[in-house]
């Protein structure tokens, strides 16, 4: 996983308990929600059906796509047959956009691919490979002695490389969920990332190109049907006393305290806070281990809320999960897939193994898309906020890799908030 320089501005991150009930994204209810389901896909629209009952959704709050259960779908099939679906649905029966957040069922794409080159594209590609593969064959029979001529030429196919890229248009890809988000704002770019305006860390800063009319996503999904119904009912099951468990935050580094930090250092020292604000609360037992070793197997009883890294795509058995668990592993493509077998990704296995709420990412991120795990649990343990509501407030990204798979309306400490105790910091130390 890549670790760039992040701005500044990232860290600012204004989170005095005030702050959170002047936020936008409060209170959301299920009159509120969309549910989207794939008519070609087996199980989907029961699965809408069922969420649909049991959160009391309104049952014209349902649209029905046509398009491939595959994991990964064309951008042109996106843009047809999930995008404008659910556009028009919205122009036609929620005139006064009382629709705030689109839940996901099992059996929709996941991932949404680049646009296709156009003809022009192509041609300039195919030239380029052609180009890059005679370099290639120039540097196999280069001599010892040709030192300049070599870096030359490793020099020019690196730069070949760069503008195959850019017209291969990789940085344009996205999880579908991150990008239906979009489904109602104005034109934006797909290259990389549009920035959240529910974000905390935006607050207060102007940020350009912020996007408007700005949708919640959560996905319902899984390995099966069978998990996605089990989600649905811990979500329920919790509400009625609470999350009893114990809480396991997983760093790489002793806690630095109030030094500065960036990159990888920024999200572990998260870690830690996350951690501290959650012992001040008395809410539940808290587990940190800060070394470069992750948990290991049996590490983890009781488990109600985890987060933690970096193990890439291989799940450590080290949880044993309590129903409606909470958590996330930061580490690259950790929901590149919820289905295929053999898969060790953490969210695919993490849901097998009982959590009812996770994030991760289709594709390599950059550790800054993650949500901020600070920002992310301080909301959750609040009580008054629902799930949808907390990934809000702690994704910095739409238009991007990651996923948040959960009931959205899920509130594990609807009825124990800690609403009255200032457990989140007042200015974080950047």
């Amino acid at each position: 996983m890549v670790a760039p320089n992040l701005p500044g501005w990232l860290f600012l991150l204004l989170l005095g308990a005030g702050f959170f009930l002047s936020t936008p994204c409060l209170a959301l209810e299920p009159k509120e929600i969309l549910v989207l389901a794939n008519r070609n896909a087996f199980h989907s629209v029961g699965l809408a059906k069922y969420y649909i009952k049991k959160r009391g959704i309104p049952k014209d709050n349902l649209v029905k796509l046509w398009v491939t259960d595959k994991e990964y779908c064309s951008r042109e099939d996106y843009e047809k047959k999930v995008a404008k679906p659910v556009r028009n649905y919205l122009e036609k029966n929620d005139p006064q956009k009382s629709t705030r957040c689109l839940v996901i069922i099992y059996g929709i794409p996941l991932t949404v691919a680049p646009p296709e080159m156009t003809s022009q594209e192509k041609a300039e590609f195919e030239k380029l490979q052609r180009k890059k593969d005679d370099l290639n064959q120039q540097l196999k029979v280069m001599g010892k002695d040709e030192k300049e001529k070599t870096e030359r030429l490793k020099n020019e196919i690196g730069s070949i490389k760069k503008k195959i890229s850019l017209l291969r248009k990789t940085d344009h890809a996205s999880s579908l969920d991150s990008e239906i988000a979009l489904v109602l704002a104005e034109d934006y770019s797909l290259a990389r990332w549009v920035p959240n305006p529910y974000f905390l860390g935006y607050r207060g800063k102007q940020i350009k190109n912020m996007p408007q009319n700005v949708l919640m996503v959560s996905r319902l999904d899984g390995s099966s049907e069978k998990i996605v119904r089990r989600i649905i009912d811990d979500s329920l099951l919790v509400e009625e006393g609470r999350l009893n468990g114990k809480a396991y935050f997983d760093a790489r580094w002793p806690d630095p305290g109030g030094k500065k930090t960036s990159g990888y250092g920024f999200y572990d020292q998260s870690i830690h806070r996350t951690a501290d604000r959650i012992k001040k609360t008395d809410l539940m037992p808290v587990v940190v281990e800060s070394s470069k070793e992750l948990f290991q197997p049996g590490d983890c009883p009781e488990a109600a809320l985890y987060c933690g890294w970096y193990k890439l795509s291989h799940y450590v058995d080290a949880f044993q999960w309590q129903p409606g668990a909470v958590g996330y592993h930061i580490a690259s493509g950790e929901c590149a897939t919820l289905k295929r077998k053999g898969s060790r990704v953490w969210c695919k296995v993490m849901l097998e193994k009982g959590v009812a709420a996770t994030v991760g990412p289709v594709g390599e991120p950059y550790v800054q898309a993650f949500p901020v795990p600070e920002i992310f649990f301080a909301s959750l343990i609040k009580g008054d906020l629902t799930l949808a509501e907390c990934y809000a407030l702690s994704n910095p990204f739409w238009s991007w890799k990651m996923v948040l798979i959960g009931d959205p309306l899920y509130r594990p400490f609807k009825k124990n908030p800690v609403l009255e105790r200032n457990l989140l910091i007042n200015k974080s130390n950047m």
